[in-house]
């Protein structure tokens, strides 16, 4: 008997604030403008997590319409799984103030780090649980408040990130052809000074701010994903142009204009929130793939390719059936 994990439930939180390009130079006094980043990145705007707004909070509302769209509650999950790369504190995880603040005293919650590829490696995760028998239902949440590690002087990185948090629950199901097809996750520690934050506990005591070599994790982002997405496509004995939806990570529209043409991707079959949402790290695939249930591009049994790229290396893409 085959077991699967299957989606049964999908939800997502912006922050209220929007905070337009205009406000970079009108506001922060940035040699930029509107027009140069939209050029360079396809961003319009991106959504600022208020003053005193945790990524907890963001993972919390998330997981809340989760729950309502599975129609569950906390008492029919054994386990959450939260990728992010800025919790609320050091420790205890934010997982757990995530399952506490469910009212959830039974089932374990820890945190995935693997930066903007963190809700993918979630999936990987999340899948192997389920398939092995150890967990029957998990909520796994992407969530974070990047807006708190940018470095609001430097134009070239603190105009592409935003806040947000989505999430999905995974049940095990056998005998059915929906759920996680495969997944197929990377990593290359050997570059991770392209794409790093400056400061961290037991180094420099500091959270620090976010630091990227941009045309230097473009090319490697282009390459890497086109690679992983047909490695996990071959190994499912998928073809790639079958496949109905493509949910990339949301960093940058070139990026992700020219992953879809070295595949040979249609324009249509990807789904792109950056204009809106800006890169959102491991809060991006599940806030896109939201977005397009909601607007009805995405339906049930529907075949989706979710991919990531992130900090560290780490890389990684799941194929499913919605």
């Amino acid at each position: 008997m085959t077991v699967r994990a299957v989606v049964r439930g999908i939800g997502s939180y912006l922050p209220e604030r929007v905070m337009e390009n205009a406000e970079f130079a009108e506001t922060l006094g940035l040699e930029t403008s509107d027009e140069w980043i939209r050029e360079r990145t396809g961003i319009k705007r991106r959504h600022i997590a208020a003053e005193g707004e945790t990524t907890s909070d963001l993972g919390l509302a998330a997981a809340l319409k989760a729950l309502e769209s599975a129609n569950m509650t906390a008492a029919d999950l054994d386990l959450i799984l939260v990728a992010t790369s800025t919790p609320d504190l050091t420790f205890p995880s934010t997982a757990t103030m995530i399952q506490h603040r469910l009212g959830m005293t039974h089932g374990a919650a820890f945190d995935v780090q693997a930066v903007c590829s963190g809700f993918v490696y979630g999936i990987h995760t999340a899948n192997a649980l389920i398939r092995s028998g150890a967990h029957q239902r998990i909520l796994l949440i992407g969530a974070e408040t990047f807006s708190r590690i940018l470095d609001w002087e430097d134009r070239g990185t603190c105009v592409l990130f935003g806040d947000g948090a989505g999430a999905i629950i995974l049940e095990a199901q056998s005998d059915t052809q929906d759920g996680v097809i495969h997944s197929v996750i990377r990593s290359n520690g050997a570059h991770c000074d392209m794409l790093y934050v400056d400061g961290g506990p037991s180094s420099t005591g500091t959270v620090g701010k976010l630091r990227m070599l941009g045309n230097a994790v473009f090319k490697h982002a282009v390459n890497d994903i086109a690679r992983i997405i047909q490695t996990c496509a071959d190994e499912a004995e998928y073809d790639v142009p079958t496949i109905d939806w493509f949910v990339p990570h949301q960093a940058n529209q070139r990026i992700l204009t020219a992953v879809a043409r070295k595949l040979k991707l249609r324009p249509e079959q990807v789904v792109s929130t950056v204009a809106e949402h800006a890169n959102t790290s491991a809060a991006s695939v599940p806030l896109a793939w939201d977005a397009a249930v909601r607007d009805g591009r995405i339906k049930k049994g529907d075949t989706v390719m979710l991919e990531a790229f992130g900090g560290g290396f780490t890389w990684g893409a799941c194929l499913l059936r919605y």
